[in-house]
């Protein structure tokens, strides 16, 4: 397996690796470019040394035969030489081109008709010279026409070359571009895979689902360590829920031994071992009772309480909210008799998690009973504003500075005036609110009414997200 350096080594490295087949085609562009250029120039050349042989040809045989009729009319050696001297010149120009064209076919009775003319000096039949003056300017003429054809062939040669080198330019380009996109994806994939890695083990972490995936080996050093890193967090998050889990067990069990005394003097009361209690001692006798046995459920799922916080999912039911609230002002039905407190209830129907939904009436209404002043009603209304349920819980009393406002919420906070009863506070009643809120996709705040000093607003979703 391949051994990686750092992410910025990797990443360097495919990019260079990928630049490679684009350098090849860059560097084949250049050569055809260069073998396009000699080519052109070797052509252009050759083109204008046949043209001008053709030239020197056309000038030589008109020479030629200008001077040959003058000796035919002015004979002397004077006119001779002029005319010796053209057929020279006509045979180097008429040797050059034919070489350059390579028609023998053309060319050599072109240097018959040369050789027969050569003989002009004792040729006496002005209508056999004008025979042979003719054959050669004839020829020159297929000459002309063989120059022609021998320059259109070149063209076409030089259009095929091209055609051919535009060719494999194009598939050259598709096969190079090709393999530095593959190059790329390559090297895209060795980043992708580790960065998929971690994105497991992060939704592993948060849901704490199943093992982690044994750490990478062939990947960059950084996401290495970031791996090593989260592997440790999960670690910790298991050693922490170890922890919680094993103090709420105590926490649990400690809390069994007060309460099972507390239900043996209701026992005893009840039973009338101590006296007979009159109705007023019977009624709340009943209530302390409840209350005793409610506290005893709480306690025994105090552990599946914590748990339904954390990680459950809410199971939303339609339902009729009244018996939750009438089951919530029962357990507080001591506090508010000895505050003089009416809680005034106003209800419809609703979508939501019964069990997470008592929770939050539990806590908002022993905030609203320990918070609000005396004597002065409490509010509970649940009604629908368009696709949410909402629970409005207030009280009068002393209004929540705004400061505070921003931490209500948080774990462990408690407010700066005292209660009304003998409680402790803990600072959880509130975060419990918001962690129930939450889990059925709502959330709770303070908001200003005007019938109330002190309301808390929970909004939850008619139907399950």
């Amino acid at each position: 397996m391949v051994q990686f350096g750092s992410l910025r080594q990797l990443t360097l490295g495919s990019f260079v690796l990928a630049l490679i087949p684009l350098i090849a085609l860059l560097w084949q562009s250049q050569s055809d470019l260069a073998k396009v250029g000699k080519m052109t120039t070797l052509e252009t050349r050759y083109v204008v040394d046949v043209v001008g042989d053709m030239q020197r040809l056309d000038g030589a045989v008109t020479a030629l035969e200008r001077s040959i009729r003058q000796f035919t009319v002015i004979r002397n050696e004077k006119v001779a030489a002029l005319s010796d001297n053209a057929l020279d010149q006509f045979a180097v120009a008429a040797d050059n081109l034919c070489q350059a064209l390579s028609v023998p076919a053309t060319c050599d009775p072109l240097f018959e008709q040369l050789s027969q003319l050569s003989d002009y000096r004792n040729i006496e039949d002005q209508l056999l010279l004008n025979a042979y003056l003719a054959s050669v300017s004839s020829s020159v003429t297929a000459l002309r026409g063989e120059v022609e054809n021998a320059i259109a062939n070149r063209v076409k040669v030089q259009q095929d070359d091209l055609n051919a080198m535009q060719a494999k330019q194009a598939w050259s380009t598709a096969m190079l571009v090709s393999v530095s996109l593959l190059l790329i994806l390559l090297g895209s994939q060795l980043i992708v895979n580790p960065v998929n890695k971690l994105k497991q083990i992060i939704r592993i972490v948060a849901h704490q689902k199943g093992d982690l995936p044994p750490l990478s080996r062939h990947a960059p050093r950084e996401l290495i360590d970031v791996e090593k890193d989260l592997h440790w967090l999960h670690d910790r998050l298991q050693q922490l829920e170890h922890i919680r889990t094993a103090l709420l067990r105590h926490a649990a069990h400690e809390l069994k031994t007060p309460l099972a005394s507390i239900k043996e003097g209701c026992s005893l009361l009840s039973e009338n071992v101590v006296g007979e209690l009159n109705n007023a001692q019977q009624e709340v006798l009943s209530l302390l009772t409840g209350s005793t046995q409610r506290l005893n459920t709480l306690v025994e799922k105090l552990l599946d309480y914590n748990l339904l916080l954390q990680q459950a999912q809410p199971k939303h039911v339609q339902t009729q909210p009244k018996k939750l609230v009438d089951a919530c002002l029962e357990d507080y039905a001591l506090a508010l008799q000895e505050r003089e407190v009416i809680v005034n209830v106003d209800v419809d129907s609703a979508w939501i998690d019964e069990e997470l939904f008592r929770r939050i009436l539990d806590n908002l209404v022993s905030n609203a009973v320990a918070h609000g002043a005396l004597g002065r009603p409490i509010n509970v209304h649940i009604y629908q504003a368009g696709k949410f349920t909402v629970l409005d819980v207030a009280n009068r009393g002393k209004k929540i500075p705004q400061s505070s406002v921003a931490t209500l919420f948080e774990p462990f906070t408690r407010g700066a005036e005292p209660r009304n009863d003998n409680v402790i506070g803990t600072g959880l009643g509130l975060s419990i609110v918001a962690d129930c809120a939450r889990l059925m996709h709502g959330d709770v705040k303070v908001v200003d009414v005007d019938y109330a000093d002190v309301c808390f607003r929970v909004t939850i979703p008619q139907q399950e997200k």
